[in-house]
């Protein structure tokens, strides 16, 4: 592995909390639903307002969710498991504690990798823990009796049942913490346990960021909270590091602390302010929730759950560098959604060429999705077309730079044509066909090599960068339709004359 990156002679120290809300249709401990949107304080019952004499009953739904998520991290799924009450009081948390998870959580160890650039990182889990949501402060536009300002309080997301994973603190920079947080998402979607929705608050990171000089000790951390855009955990990890070497520098001590991140601060450069001293376990005085028996996981239980998984991704990439040879990295992006990899696998089957396929799939395909930040699922074109455009490429029919300007026209214009044939059609159309007439070719390149007989010389006299631009001539006397493997083949072999 390689050294941890410094940042002005400090090494960088994350562990990232997730809490990804599970994507069962009624509450963790009630059956009150929990679909997103609804009319503030319509979806809280009985149960969620903590009522007297109102009991938690488990969600079975939750449960399977949990193991599942075990299961594909490789972690242990606990036999036996107990809820416990973390004490706190917030004006959105009607019972005064929170039932979670503290001594023995459900899910006990595990991975998940991924890769940063060509670079394949591995991020060990401590745990994953079930536990309920609190319900929501808002603090907009709400007036009291004579005009005062007031904080309303919706209590729907009361009880919203959470899977809280939670990391060793492996992470040395914020863009590893970045392309880990993707890595999870991607995975509780894949596994349909989670809808990762952000904006709506399904899947939110807290980023525990402490810095030390290299073999010091860990030095003390602060929590900056509820980080709901991969952007944003990237930015506020870097502001918050930033703060902290100034503070060490300047010869302040760090307070641990739980902060919040501002994007818009400092004239959008952001900035990070602590919100409140962070407690520690002890603060919460957890015990054993009363109402609910421990959680026992029998083996059957645990192996209907695996019956039921999709292939996970890990084991897909590798059947993918198995069945269609491509390297680790590329096989990783193939597998970066349950979709992609369908598509990857739809189109590599279509025209043979599974490589070809990754490699438009990662440049051309990803360029125009993300600028439309749209996903694969709403591609304009399917899997079976690009296939049909590729195999075009593979068979010399067109270059690489033409095939561009026909995903273009495709990517523009989406057709429910056979593929093949509304593929050939753009070529016909739009004159993009190469010239495989060896014999034409020929006679253009040598009306080149007689029209630039400088460039001639210098490549005899071994200046490589006088055959590149033979090559461009060559390429811009046929207007782009030369094959660039015959053209090169074909001029070397003259000029070796």
């Amino acid at each position: 592995m390689s050294p941890s990156p410094l940042i002005r002679g400090y090494e960088v120290v994350i562990g990232i909390e997730t809490h990804a809300q599970l994507s069962t249709a009624s509450k963790i401990f009630s059956g009150a639903s929990t679909a997103f949107g609804a009319e503030p304080n319509t979806q809280a019952c009985a149960v969620d307002l903590a009522l007297p004499g109102t009991l938690p009953v488990m969600n079975r739904g939750a449960v399977e969710r949990a193991i599942a998520f075990g299961l594909a991290v490789g972690a242990k799924v606990a036999p036996r498991s107990i809820f416990a009450r973390k004490n706190y009081f917030y004006p959105d948390l009607p019972k005064g504690y929170q039932i979670s998870q503290y001594e023995l959580p459900v899910v006990q160890g595990g991975t998940v990798s991924f890769f940063v650039g060509d670079a394949e990182h591995t991020i060990r889990l401590v745990r994953a823990h079930l536990e309920e949501d609190a319900g929501k402060s808002l603090h907009e536009d709400f007036e009291g009796p004579r005009g005062e300002k007031c904080s309303g309080i919706d209590l729907n997301r009361a009880g919203t049942p959470l899977l809280e994973i939670v990391t060793e603190p492996d992470m040395r920079s914020s863009k590893e913490a970045a392309e880990y947080a993707r890595a999870l998402h991607a995975l509780v979607v894949w596994l349909g346990i989670c809808d990762g929705n952000m904006q709506e608050g399904s899947f939110r990171c807290d980023a525990n960021v402490s810095v030390r000089k290299p073999g010091a000790p860990l030095g003390t951390r602060r929590e900056i909270k509820n980080l709901n855009s991969f952007k944003f955990l990237q930015q506020a990890i870097d502001i918050e590091v930033q703060w902290q070497i100034d503070q060490i520098e300047d010869g302040l001590a760090i307070e641990q602390a739980t902060v919040l991140f501002n994007p818009d601060a400092n004239g959008g450069r952001g900035e990070t302010r602590a919100m409140r001293t962070k407690e520690d376990a002890h603060d919460y005085r957890y015990f054993p929730d009363p109402d609910l028996p421990p959680l026992v996981i029998a083996p059957e239980w645990v192996e209907r759950v695996k019956a039921t998984m999709p292939e996970l991704p890990r084991a897909m990439a590798q059947r993918f560098q198995q069945q269609y040879g491509l390297p680790a990295y590329d096989a990783s992006m193939m597998t970066q959604g349950k979709a992609f990899g369908a598509y990857f696998e739809a189109a590599a089957q279509a025209c043979g060429q599974p490589k070809l396929v990754a490699n438009w799939l990662m440049g051309e395909v990803a360029r125009r999705l993300n600028a439309e930040e749209s996903g694969i699922e709403r591609c304009p074109v399917n899997a079976a077309t690009l296939a049909a455009l590729i195999a075009r490429i593979a068979d010399g029919t067109v270059s690489n730079n033409a095939a561009k300007q026909v995903l273009d026209a495709l990517w523009a214009e989406p057709s429910t044509a056979e593929p093949q044939a509304r593929v050939d059609a753009v070529i016909e159309a739009k004159g993009l066909k190469q010239m495989n007439d060896l014999g034409a070719l020929e006679a253009i390149i040598d009306e080149v090599l007689a029209a630039n007989a400088k460039s001639v010389e210098e490549f005899r006299a071994g200046k490589e960068k006088a055959f590149n631009a033979l090559v461009g001539q060559c390429m811009k006397a046929t207007k782009g339709k030369g094959n660039p493997a015959q053209v090169n083949e074909l001029l070397r072999k003259k000029l070796a004359g």
